[in-house]
């Protein structure tokens, strides 16, 4: 589903990458055979490869038009970004651009760019590369970063985070996607939460990141909630214990995917995440063993 309304917004998807990503096995900390077995029949459909237990994923940004305004959320992996620690990720030519273009916007349309944590694939096209410099993207956009995310991961206060779990693999990203916006003045740091625009709000869910947030987009009484990388897949929504090995905080992380599952299934929210694949957002309902999704 490339093109949703909720309420009087409007919410585009724009794909950079498709492609397979792991399995389960090697993705989840806290994996389960009996609970993979018990859940994986249920998992929506395209996201999923039952015959290999390949994961089917994505990278994609989501445009929201509301009260007037255009925010882009997240950022996607970028193109000619060095990337040693992810080599899927390394110097890509996507034409995300082009992508963009096809659903309406081009770059100077973009009023607010939301990251909702900083990690490679979620702040790469923050800048593209001109001559030899990474210049902002979004020529008139307010960038938005968390503000304890732009703390952890500066190369400057390495020392102060002795078990840091993703350096290896987010290597480079900083330098190239987030201190160029940051030296141009062009960042507002978010602590807690915040109320962006009308109708949209940021709050913390920290734990795969120190600055993890959601957002949350209310129109009309219709709600949209983005959880960025809070989930990876579907099947965190029946074994919401199960963390990705990319997670910073691990209790933290669980807190917060509970948190956000609850949230989505109590606000009657469609649950946006960063990477799924099939319909790319799902509906979520309590069951007897905790969540389960809901038809769309």
């Amino acid at each position: 589903m490339d093109h949703i309304r909720v309420g009087e917004a409007r919410i585009h998807r724009i794909e950079e990458w498709r492609g397979t990503f792991l399995t389960p096995q090697q993705l989840f900390v806290g994996f389960d055979d009996r609970a993979y077995a018990s859940s994986k029949h249920e998992i929506p459909a395209g996201c999923l490869h039952l015959e290999d237990d390949a994961i089917e994923a994505r990278l994609q940004s989501w445009v929201i038009e509301v009260e007037g305004r255009t925010i882009m959320f997240d950022t996607g992996a970028g193109n000619d970004k060095i990337r040693p620690g992810i080599p899927v990720f390394d110097r890509l030519k996507t034409p995300f651009l082009d992508t963009l273009a096809r659903a309406g916007f081009q770059p100077a349309d973009i009023d607010l760019v939301v990251c909702s944590h900083l990690h490679i694939d979620h702040v790469g096209w923050n800048t593209v590369l001109q001559e030899d410099a990474w210049v902002p993207t979004f020529p008139n956009a307010r960038y938005v970063f968390p503000q304890a995310d732009a703390h952890y991961w500066d190369p400057k206060n390495r020392h102060l985070f002795p078990d840091m779990v993703g350096e290896k693999v987010n290597e480079g990203f900083f330098e190239d996607s987030v201190r160029p916006i940051l030296e141009r003045g062009l960042a507002d740091l978010i602590s807690g939460s915040a109320e962006i625009a009308e109708g949209v709000r940021l709050d913390p869910a920290p734990g795969h990141t120190p600055g993890s947030s959601t957002l949350m987009l209310e129109s009309r009484g219709e709600k949209a909630l983005f959880v960025g990388d809070v989930m990876h897949h579907p099947l965190q929504i029946f074994n919401p214990s199960w963390n990705s090995i990319f997670c910073e905080d691990a209790a933290n992380a669980r807190v917060s995917r509970r948190a956000v599952l609850a949230r989505a299934a109590d606000e009657e929210a469609i649950l946006i995440p960063a990477h799924f694949a099939g319909e790319h957002m799902v509906r979520v309902q309590r069951s007897a063993q905790g969540f389960r999704p809901a038809p769309l």
